[in-house]
């Protein structure tokens, strides 16, 4: 899996009710062609929810979408994904709005 391109935004909680802060980020991702979930218009994306609590980063909730039709895709990362990703979101958070 490769990351191609990405979006963050902070995530507004005007209640409180959630301790620290929320991050979403659209991943643009890339997958092999072996992969299962290879789509031939690479048109994949990857949503994850990123909480920070003080010094703590961790991915909170993620799912796959098909890029051209916004359909929710059933797969999971893999472990050594999921640490991929999450060390990209804790280096790019700070970009957020």
């Amino acid at each position: 899996m490769k990351i191609t391109s990405y979006e963050v935004e902070k995530i507004k909680d005007p209640t409180g009710i959630i301790a620290g802060d929320r991050y979403e980020f659209l991943l643009g991702i890339e997958v092999p062609e072996d992969d299962e979930l290879f789509d031939e218009d690479n048109s994949l994306d990857l949503r994850v929810i990123l909480a920070v609590v003080e010094t703590e980063e961790r991915i909170v909730q993620y799912h796959f979408l098909n890029r051209s039709n916004g359909n929710v895709l059933d797969f999971a990362l893999e472990e050594e994904e999921e640490a991929e990703v999450l060390a990209f979101c804790k280096e790019h958070y700070k970009e957020a709005i």
